[in-house]
């Protein structure tokens, strides 16, 4: 089998079951002699911030010297790099190599009860068994959707973290920030720690009580450590991090945007919990970590003239985080958007959010099972002037030429839609 035959394999599975649940991993699990049990793993869920979190972290662990495999999802350049080790993403051959040895074992699996694995179930696998077979010091894996029933919930980790939590895929997870805090705070296990930057009281609540049941010691974001934003530059964001054994220096993001703050400060606290728990953590070198840390999609300048920023804001949260984020470095420039979403997002509620910082907005769409149509998106815009261009590569190049060399030109919405936006510039 070769890479695209393998890729295509893949592709063609289903994407969930109607009834979540970890029986089919556990059972390829058993099969493949429990890989997960191999590896030292951290668990990272939340609706928005896992990626840049593990991004973060991973960069802070790399400088103590430390080798690190990453799990994530979605991907934006290629497939490859949802499994990747010091940030290179997996062989093509070595890939094809484990859809071949996973294959045989979903075909077996598809003719009992519990029925074939999903595409994240059998990626999800292959990451198991790529990472135990390649000697990390830690792996850093980013939940699918939820926790409970995720199938990345087979590990029993090192340590446990849960970004935040918003309004995304309700029709899974919940109606609620409770009923969704509740899926999230699955990957809670007993005894072992949790840092949370969740915002909520709601959430907190939920999270606490499962830890207290857990007897999982936790460690919350504005309560057990803290950051103080001193400034956003050009340059980035420039904080503080502070816990009851640690005070930085200065620090610099170079990811734009206070919630990328919020990330950094959790990526820094699992460093202090790993530490504590005996890895060895130069404090020194976690500024080199954080200033070095780049995650595609987020807050992405891909040209100078005309400024052009890309990012991933494909819920309510990221649109706000986004909208705060245009508001504190460009508040006093030109915006034009390029925007494309899929139908089962609140598009309403979030072109509301983009209504505050956008001049001139084109709608478009791409070639993806349930995007818009750029005419049925332009029908939830109240922007002035509101512009509907079903080929989103014209609708970049009308763009570029109305915002001026002074403006900024924001690519947003569906992390599906950046990842094909994004080739334009490359």
């Amino acid at each position: 089998m070769n890479y695209e035959e393998a890729i295509n394999w893949i592709h063609s599975r289903e994407k969930f079951k109607v009834k979540p649940g970890l029986k089919r991993m556990d059972w390829m699990m058993e099969r493949l002699n429990h890989p997960e049990r191999k590896i030292n793993a951290v668990h990272i869920a939340g609706t928005n911030g896992k990626g840049s979190t593990v991004s973060f972290l991973r960069h802070i662990l790399e400088k103590q010297g430390l080798s690190v495999g990453t799990f994530t999802s979605p991907y934006i350049k290629k497939f490859n790099e949802r499994i990747s080790i010091n940030g290179e993403p997996i062989d093509d051959e070595v890939m094809a190599d484990l859809v071949s040895r996973i294959k045989p074992l979903a075909e077996e699996l598809s003719y009992t009860p519990l029925g074939e694995p999903t595409e994240f179930e059998l990626i999800t696998a292959m990451a198991m068994i790529y990472f135990s077979e390649s000697r990390l010091d830690f792996v850093l894996l980013e939940t699918g959707l939820g926790g409970k029933y995720d199938s990345t919930n087979i590990i029993t980790p090192v340590l446990s973290i849960i970004t935040n939590i918003g309004h995304d895929h309700m029709n899974i997870l919940g109606s609620t920030v409770e009923e969704i805090a509740e899926e999230k705070a699955g990957i809670i296990k007993d005894t072992i720690p949790v840092i949370t930057g969740v915002h909520q009281m709601e959430a907190k609540r939920v999270i606490s009580d499962k830890s207290k049941e857990c007897d999982a010691e936790i460690y919350v974001l504005g309560k057990d450590f803290n950051i103080q934003h001193k400034r956003s530059s050009e340059e980035g964001e420039v904080f503080t991090f502070s816990n009851p054994e640690f005070q930085s220096s200065e620090l610099l993001s170079r990811m734009k945007g206070k919630h990328q703050v919020e990330n950094s400060s959790i990526a820094i606290q699992a460093s202090e919990v790993l530490n504590a728990r005996g890895t060895e953590m130069d404090r020194r070198l976690y500024g080199e970590g954080i200033a070095s840390t780049v995650w595609p999609a987020r807050f992405e300048e891909v040209r100078k003239t005309p400024l052009t920023i890309i990012d991933g804001a494909h819920n309510e949260e990221g649109t706000q985080a986004l909208v705060d984020t245009v508001k504190r470095h460009y508040g006093d420039r030109k915006i034009v958007l390029v925007y494309a979403a899929l139908e089962d997002k609140p598009v309403s509620k979030m072109m509301g959010q983009l209504e505050e910082i956008v001049d001139i907005a084109y709608m478009t769409t791409f070639d993806f099972p349930r995007a818009l149509k750029a005419e049925d998106l332009a029908g939830y815009s109240n922007i002035r002037k509101t512009f509907a261009m079903e080929d989103y590569q014209a609708a970049i190049i009308e763009a570029s030429r109305v915002v001026g060399n002074d403006g900024l030109l924001l690519i947003t919405g569906s992390l599906y839609f950046i990842s094909e936006a994004r080739k334009y510039f490359e």
